[in-house]
């Protein structure tokens, strides 16, 4: 049968990168100024109160997002590296013993013996190190950590998931205000769910359920922080 004919095939693994960072940074975005705000407007603090708060939650946690996530994912680029001049010194002294151990992952796999051997003596002898990377590390270009994309990816993210409730606090009647924001990040955190199952090939009803529970969870238990202590903190 001819390749031509074969259905085409869409992975998502390319799409880590930056849809974690993306989902996170939209999902805290949404859970976290809507929270404050319904905890404020529930303290019965006026509306300039509340759009400051509001407006001092995005900027903080786009911020602190941003700085978060370079931080994290510096480390680990940190230690990716470290693992492959680990490697570059292994294959330098030992490339004998290098291969060998790129063989007996290959027979762990599947493959016989003499098979492995020759695949791990074939890629040696075209990239030894870039051979090591990926099957003994677990490296892949698609996974590599960025550091700078996936701080920019959650700041950008976060800003644009609190700007809603922030918008809805600004419109909204201040008789209905929590109700109206807590329906637009609802809403909002379902369409964020549906998109990234869409986008990451997951299944959409679980993903919708999860990030809408959690942000309920949030907004109920700030709203009656607010409203027990009944002063803006």
């Amino acid at each position: 049968m001819s390749y031509r004919n074969l259905p085409n095939e869409h992975h998502y693994l390319h799409r880590i990168g930056w849809l974690r960072a993306t989902v996170l940074g939209a999902n805290d975005g949404i859970v976290s100024t809507a929270s404050l705000i319904i905890g404020v407007a529930a303290a019965s603090a006026g509306r300039s109160e509340i759009i400051i708060a509001g407006i001092a939650g995005l900027t903080a946690g786009a911020m602190s997002m941003a700085a978060g996530e370079f931080v994290s994912v510096s480390s680990q680029a940190d230690t990716e590296r470290a693992d492959i001049e680990t490697e570059k010194a292994a294959l330098a002294d030992f490339p004998i013993e290098e291969e060998q151990e790129l063989a007996d992952i290959y027979v762990a796999r599947g493959l016989e013996p003499d098979l492995a051997k020759q695949v791990a003596s074939q890629l040696s002898e075209k990239d030894a190190l870039g051979a090591h990377v990926r099957d003994e590390l677990g490296l892949t270009e698609a996974a590599t950590a960025q550091p700078i994309l996936a701080a920019i990816s959650s700041a950008a993210s976060f800003a644009a998931g609190a700007a809603l409730p922030l918008i809805a606090a600004w419109l909204a009647p201040m008789d209905a205000l929590n109700s109206i924001i807590a329906t637009v990040s609802l809403l909002a955190l379902a369409l964020l769910g549906l998109a990234s199952a869409t986008a990451g090939g997951a299944g959409r009803i679980r993903a919708v359920a999860r990030v809408v529970f959690w942000g309920a969870g949030a907004m109920i238990v700030t709203g009656l922080i607010g409203k027990l202590f009944g002063t803006v903190v």
